[in-house]
């Protein structure tokens, strides 16, 4: 009898304690729920149910404002493997790296500038100066734009003044190029500027006495150690121009259809093919995802082993 005594008491402390230890657990989890519901809440709300409503109009295939939605297969995504649509994507991917790689040649020279060789009492200031574009409307700039790129525009009297041939740029590639680029340069220097700030010069310092020349010590220093700002700026750039539709409408002309204008014309234009627009808004959720997906694997430096 004692045995069995101190058994039941030796199980019924285990029990006690597991108990005590359960509850210590929940009570911990408490604070950090509670303080994480606002922003769930805000993203189940504006973010994951949008998307899925997005997702299941994708399944209805001709779906018009009023009509039952009744998914009933993949015939919209299977829409958009028709050549006329690929090369609508295609030429949106190529607009979105093309301003990335610009925003990148472009901005990677400033920022290595403000972060490193401009004076201290000056930086703050030289980065407003990049923010200050960002405080007027998207609109206004293109519409600036189209005043500097348009044939009788500034850019064009001030070639034909110094004797050079005017430039048809407006309704073309290369002025949705610019506007994009321009649009978009703040926040690569931005990103850029944050990663090279925190750059370790004594490595800049060892290298030279190594006898390593400054492409040398560019390429094998520099760049390794802010890696991480130059993906996370091109991927910050890449997204907001993928989706970008007032530069390509205003810039571009009919010329210039990009994957944006096309979900825009499905929605709100003549078609209003809700179904085919959701499939299109998809894929470019898709393609996001997947560049995202490729930062995370890749975009962190790893230290030599």
């Amino acid at each position: 009898m004692p045995i069995k005594s101190n058994n039941s008491q030796l199980d019924s402390s285990i029990n006690t304690a597991k108990s005590q230890k359960l509850e210590r657990h929940r009570v911990n989890w408490l604070p950090p729920l509670a303080l994480l519901a606002p922003s769930g809440i805000w993203l189940l709300l504006l973010l994951l149910l949008p998307t899925l409503i997005i997702f299941q109009l994708s399944l209805v295939p001709n779906i018009r404002p009023g009509d039952l939605v009744n998914p009933s297969g993949l015939n919209n995504y299977i829409r958009i493997l028709e050549p006329i649509y690929l090369k609508v994507i295609f030429h949106s991917l190529f607009l979105a790296i093309s301003t990335t790689i610009s925003c990148l040649i472009l901005g990677f020279p400033v920022a290595y500038w403000i972060a490193l060789m401009a004076p201290k009492r000056w930086r703050n200031l030289l980065l407003l100066g990049f923010v200050l574009p960002l405080w007027t409307s998207s609109l206004l700039r293109s519409y600036a734009w189209i005043t500097i790129l348009r044939p009788t525009g500034l850019l064009n009297s001030l070639l034909t003044s110094i004797g050079l041939p005017a430039l048809e740029l407006l309704n073309r590639n290369p002025a949705v190029l610019i506007g994009m680029s321009y649009s978009l340069l703040p926040y690569m220097v931005l990103v850029l500027y944050a990663s090279l700030e925190k750059l370790d010069q004594q490595l800049l310092e060892a290298a030279a006495d190594l006898g390593a020349n400054p492409i040398q010590t560019f390429w094998q220093v520099t760049v390794p150690q802010v890696f991480p700002g130059i993906a996370a700026g091109s991927l910050l750039v890449f997204i907001t121009a993928l989706g970008d539709f007032i530069d390509p409408e205003l810039l571009g002309g009919a010329s210039s259809m990009t994957a944006a204008r096309l979900v825009y014309n499905q929605f709100l234009g003549a078609t209003q093919n809700w179904g085919f627009g959701s499939a299109l808004s998809m894929t470019l959720i898709l393609m996001v995802s997947i560049a995202i997906s490729l930062l995370i694997k890749f975009g962190e430096v790893k230290p030599k082993q």
